[in-house]
């Protein structure tokens, strides 16, 4: 028997849908997709010796196909667990957004899985037992050599989806789940390896240890590394963060970015000592998707969902006289936009409110074109909100205002500028909100804080103790994004049809719509 021997840890994060090497939103060829790591990993295992592959989380949701799957062909099998299934994946971790489509979705996706899904920390409320089942895998190889594989989530779930998603779910923390889970796995499996594949991200500096958020519990990647004893490879995600060749506390730690534009790769070398298997030497390591050719039978897999979907995508559902075309992202948020005042316009219509609140979602965001289809509607609108009207104070309007003026800041020659809390380590452009029925003004030249002037509703004053209802997507008004005003507060209504089916039913019934401006908010660098 050798006395040596290498193993290889593989792992996917946040593919979040993309199998397939385009962007949806403008048909051009991307170096990124499930399509292209899965010949990645068919070379990796032919040459490692010994080998495990892991999904850490973000799966089943992101794209169009996967969200053309879960509204029109949910009683087919899931196209992402077939090809996890075709590439013998040993085990897959449940990202927050695995939730985004409802319980029935993610539980057929578990059903379909020839693998385990691993969620140490997310329990049943009632029992306190583990919602999905063993949180951790072990893998024995030929040689005698145990790997165990331990999964935990973001603990932050509960602030972002819906509740009727995780109805009698209790989310606790991976800190904690990890502090009572190791030792049982070292008492009773005593494996030579504990992996721990945890959905979440880094809450401080990797190299210093300073704080680099708010210390919500969202990421607690780091207290992971230097509180929980026994951990000697994690594998981290959510942030969509590309980190290599890092250890803390001794611990290698990996994460490979977003939509599938990397491949995490852990090498541990062992040597036998006194018929035991120790660990030698440990490095990670990311391997690009870019020059990879996709894996033809693993398009095959999802050719007949991608082509369904395309045909959805082409559908035209209504015209716009003129456009509603974004030419620059950064404008579209220093300076009221048509797309967003129409957005905004469809929440206070299906809610009947007269206050709303949005985001420009991502930095692809196209805008819309004379002509309407369904693929620019979920280019522009790509999660699957629903709409809640909260009633709230005016003081809470006026701190999410100023939540969102901390978006921007000056640069040395005073232009505005996005603050980079906002950009790194995740970027969070989403999470900068635009309003309607309201008029306002940010100065960025005031400290933060204290930046929104000329809060007005109806032409008068917003006074602090009266309510409001205001209309906001159903990740907002859980608090989600710093937006802590709007976590618990009363719900007057919600509205379950998602955004995406709201804007196109409105273009369906309205045929052609003008684009609009009322230049009720402004952005400025002082007076």
């Amino acid at each position: 028997m050798k006395a040596e021997i290498m193993l290889s840890i593989l792992a996917t994060s946040d593919i979040h849908g993309h199998i397939f090497p385009y962007l949806y939103g403008t048909g051009e060829n991307a170096e990124h997709g499930l399509g292209k790591l899965a010949a990645l990993i068919k070379k990796e295992r032919e040459q490692s010796e010994i080998s495990i592959l892991i999904d850490n989380g973000d799966l089943i949701q992101g794209t169009p196909l996967t969200y053309y799957y879960s509204r029109y062909l949910s009683s087919q099998k899931n196209p992402m667990i077939q090809i996890l299934n075709k590439l013998e994946y040993d085990a897959a971790v449940v990202g927050n957004h695995e939730f985004n489509y409802g319980k029935s979705i993610l539980a057929r996706a578990v059903s379909e899985s020839n693998f385990p899904w691993l969620a140490a920390n997310i329990l049943f409320s009632s029992t306190k037992e583990t919602y999905f089942g063993l949180p951790y895998k072990i893998k024995t190889f030929e040689n005698g050599l145990k790997a165990a594989v331990i999964g935990v989530t973001t603990q932050y779930i509960p602030n972002w989806e819906k509740k009727q998603h995780i109805e009698n779910i209790t989310f606790e923390s991976a800190v904690s789940s990890l502090k009572r889970w190791i030792p049982y796995v070292q008492e009773e499996e005593k494996p030579d390896l504990i992996i721990v594949s945890y959905h979440g991200g880094f809450e401080r500096d990797l190299r210093t240890g300073e704080k680099t958020e708010e210390q919500t519990g969202e990421n607690e990647a780091y207290r992971i590394c230097t509180e929980v004893p026994g951990i000697d490879v994690l594998i981290t995600g959510h942030q969509h963060r590309f980190l290599e060749g890092i250890k803390i506390n001794g611990v290698a730690v990996v994460q490979p970015g977003f939509n599938g534009q990397a491949l995490a790769k852990v090498t541990v070398k062992f040597k036998k000592k006194h018929n035991d298997w120790l660990i030698d030497e440990k490095r990670s390591t990311l391997i690009s998707a870019k020059e990879a050719a996709a894996d033809e039978e693993i398009l095959h897999i999802a050719g007949y969902y991608e082509s369904k979907t395309q045909k959805w995508l082409d559908t035209v559902i209504g015209e716009i006289d003129g456009d509603m075309l974004i030419n620059d992202i950064f404008e579209a948020r220093l300076k009221e936009h048509p797309l967003i005042e129409f957005i905004n316009k469809v929440q206070m219509e299906a809610a009947g409110a007269d206050i709303s609140c949005t985001a420009l979602f991502h930095e692809g965001a196209p805008g819309l074109s004379h002509q309407v289809t369904m693929g620019q509607i979920v280019s522009n609108y790509i999660y699957p909100n629903s709409l809640s009207v909260l009633r709230v104070s005016g003081k809470d309007i006026k701190d999410a205002l100023e939540r969102s003026a901390s978006y921007f800041e000056l640069n040395d020659e005073g232009q505005i500028i996005v603050n980079p809390d906002f950009s790194f380590p995740k970027p969070q452009h989403y999470n900068y909100d635009m309003w309607e029925g309201i008029q306002y003004v940010i100065d960025v030249s005031r400290a933060a804080g204290d930046r929104v002037k000329g809060l007005q509703y109806k032409g008068r004053p917003v006074e602090e103790d009266t309510q409001y209802k205001v209309v906001m997507n159903n990740y907002r008004a859980a608090g989600g994004g710093g937006y802590t005003m709007f976590k618990d507060k009363p719900v007057v209504k919600e509205i379950q049809t998602d955004m995406a089916e709201l804007l196109a039913n409105y273009f369906l019934e309205k045929k052609e719509i003008k684009p609009s401006l009322n230049h009720n908010w402004r952005v400025l660098a002082g007076e």
